[in-house]
């Protein structure tokens, strides 16, 4: 039987001098699951996701990534995820089509895997009619579905988004999560970090960070039958408000 989990991570901490960002968390993401990140800016949810897609080593702990081992294999999890950070790191003089084609060329496909895999994602993500338009010239809300069709080039298993919807409208918002159900229902691993409350109601699981460390997790209906609230806002207000006591 295949090993269930994408993720595992055990006491995973992260210090910059005297500053714990991130304080021994434990959890585990099953395969093809939503796992959110919940928590307010600052709580350790970017340093997290840095230390498991190899790009920052933990001070302490353990992690592996798609059976990739964070202190020793990194270069392999990066080679096996997608990653999609919360800024925007696309080249704005370059078309969406060279963009793509880039980042292909970075993942080390072959010229004809790179347009066929192209032309697949520029229509997957409905910019196939904005394929030769400047980077520059998008909103944001398209630039943020180019820089996911970049993470998902090579077709990786696990993929993780740093607050991909942060300075988005609403209905960009809407469009880009129909998307991350689409890649759950392909069997992808979505490991998602957001600090808005009703984006964790599209997660299977949720975790809450508070100050470096874990306050709770669990599936967001659960975690509003225990905290007896309607909302993930409430909810996030209630288990925040019972640490700090």
């Amino acid at each position: 039987m295949s090993e269930p989990w994408a993720v595992q991570v055990k006491d995973l901490t992260r210090k910059f001098g005297d500053f714990t960002a991130v304080d021994h968390v434990s959890f585990k993401v099953k395969k093809g699951e939503i796992f959110g990140f919940l928590g307010a800016n600052g709580a350790g949810k970017t340093t997290t996701i840095r230390m498991l897609c190899g790009l920052l080593l933990p001070t302490s702990g353990q992690a592996t990534v798609g059976g990739f081992d964070v202190y020793s294999q990194p270069d392999l999890i990066k080679q096996n995820i997608g990653y999609m950070s919360q800024r925007f790191s696309l080249y704005e003089d370059l078309t969406v089509r060279e963009n793509i084609e880039f980042y292909g060329g970075i993942y080390g496909l072959k010229r004809k895997q790179i347009r066929q895999k192209t032309d697949e994602l520029l229509d997957y993500l409905h910019l196939t009619d904005r394929a030769d338009t400047l980077t520059a010239q998008l909103p944001l809300g398209l630039k943020q579905r180019m820089a996911l069709s970049t993470a998902l080039l090579h077709d990786p298993e696990i993929i993780f988004l740093d607050e991909p919807t942060s300075g988005v409208d609403p209905e960009s918002r809407r469009q880009f999560w129909l998307l991350i159900y689409e890649l759950a229902a392909r069997g992808k691993t979505i490991f998602v970090t957001t600090h808005f409350m009703d984006e964790a109601e599209y997660c299977q699981r949720i975790s809450i960070m508070q100050n470096g460390k874990i306050i709770e997790l669990d599936e967001p209906q659960k975690l509003k039958t225990k905290y007896q609230a309607s909302t993930m806002q409430q909810v996030f207000l209630k288990a925040i408000g019972e640490i700090a006591q």
